[in-house]
């Protein structure tokens, strides 16, 4: 099944799984984390808490805003979007 996304140009591109997060977005532009759909109350992309950080170039998730958030999520600690991107 192909899903099509559109995603800031400045936008790094997409990791391997595994890898560290840059910050691309790709997850986030195609699902909602356990936090999304609680906040949101909704299962599909894209999350309304995506949000595109200018000065550092990168996708930012505006609900990750302290430690626990950040943690529950696994903000930034790796790559694990399936996706391929063509």
């Amino acid at each position: 099944m192909d899903i099509t996304v559109t995603l800031h140009e400045q936008a790094p591109l997409k990791p391997r799984v595994g890898e560290s997060c840059n910050g691309c977005g790709l997850c986030c532009a195609v699902t909602l984390c356990p936090l999304g759909r609680l906040r949101f109350w909704q299962a599909k992309g894209p999350c309304p808490a995506l949000a595109w950080d200018q000065n550092a170039t990168r996708y930012v998730c505006t609900l990750a805003k302290g430690r626990w958030t950040r943690r529950w999520i696994a903000a930034g600690t790796g790559c694990d979007c399936s996706y391929q991107v063509d």
